[in-house]
């Protein structure tokens, strides 16, 4: 039986889409750990790991309810500490972001004991959530595949709860404890910088801007990432890997969906693609495609049911692949 942990904030949103709706929802880790419940069926366990507000508890736990493949026993609410956020949409992928409370960090001690989880897919998203004392002690301790999301540590918040984006700073510090590294593009330019020069120009977000991304991939690969993938909006997604010593890129495309109502998630559940992809196939191709899949369906509604089991969703990637 697959058994995929997924560890992260479980936020209380309200979202401002670009189409002048407003959704009240709980977010984040819930997108890939229902995506992976539909997923794995009868032939595999999902494991949220988060900590939220007391006030929250009992209602998180009616979102997880239908799914009785997913184990709740690791969201705690013992220290009353959650994540509120608000996110306003200026167009399908641009928003302002305010967050009004934050979660306790996850520490080594809120990972279940057992040796037995396939893969620990980490979603924070802000950069306070994971300690990284808790990826060192998977990878020292745990035999699990470590999938990590650099949207945490490339964001963060003022004292009056703007969220913005931030510089890695200390990304060299992580690297060694991640075996599959997931970002954007966006993050990927507040990941890469060598000198001043390049500080001064990379202080704004350049949609087009990809000219760094397979030197960053040299540098990522070569402190200890097995698998390091960049997402490119609607035009999908590059992974790089070695084989032997020479550097395979290969770029995988999207999944096309004509109308986007919503694209809060999508990240996420990319994530939790990876996830499953490694943990079934051990093939990063099959694993990006499986990943592209699930972020396409999250933009399709307001609600999980956008998310399919295997059957579907492997007839959705074998029409477009």
């Amino acid at each position: 039986m697959i058994k995929i942990a997924v560890l992260g904030p479980i936020p209380r949103d309200t979202i401002y889409t670009h189409q002048e709706e407003v959704i009240h929802k709980y977010g984040c880790v819930t997108h890939p750990v229902i995506a992976l419940s539909k997923l794995l069926g009868d032939d595999g366990r999902v494991i949220p790991i988060s900590h939220v507000h007391q006030k929250d508890y009992e209602a998180i736990l009616e979102v997880f309810k239908p799914y009785s493949n997913i184990d709740t026993t690791h969201i705690g609410y013992k220290d009353d500490r959650g994540t509120i956020i608000e996110l306003r949409f200026i167009d399908q992928n641009n928003r302002l972001e305010k967050q009004t409370a934050c979660m306790k960090p996850i520490l080594p001690e809120d990972l279940p004991d057992s040796d037995d989880i396939d893969a620990y897919v980490f979603v924070p998203i802000t950069d306070f959530e994971v300690s990284l004392s808790t990826l060192r002690h998977i990878k020292e301790h745990k035999k699990g595949l470590i999938i990590f999301d650099a949207h945490g540590p490339t964001t963060t918040m003022s004292m009056t709860g703007d969220r913005y984006r931030k510089f890695w700073v200390d990304m060299d510090e992580w690297l060694p404890f991640i075996d599959v590294l997931k970002m954007n593009l966006e993050e990927s330019q507040a990941c890469w910088f060598k000198n001043e020069y390049e500080y001064e120009e990379m202080t704004s977000y350049e949609e087009d801007k990809t000219d760094h991304i397979d030197a960053m991939a040299e540098h990522v690969l070569s402190k200890g990432v097995s698998y390091f993938y960049v997402t490119l909006d609607s035009r999908g997604c590059v992974v790089y890997y070695k084989e032997d010593t020479t550097t395979v890129k290969k770029f995988i495309k999207s999944v096309f969906m004509k109308d986007v109502i919503d694209t809060t998630g999508c990240g996420d559940s990319f994530a939790g693609g990876l996830a499953y992809g490694f943990s079934l196939f051990k093939d990063p191709i099959k694993a990006a495609q499986y990943a592209n899949t699930l972020g396409a369906l999250r933009t399709q509604g307001k609600t999980f049911e956008v998310f399919k089991n295997r059957k579907e969703t492997e007839k959705l990637i074998s029409n477009h692949y």
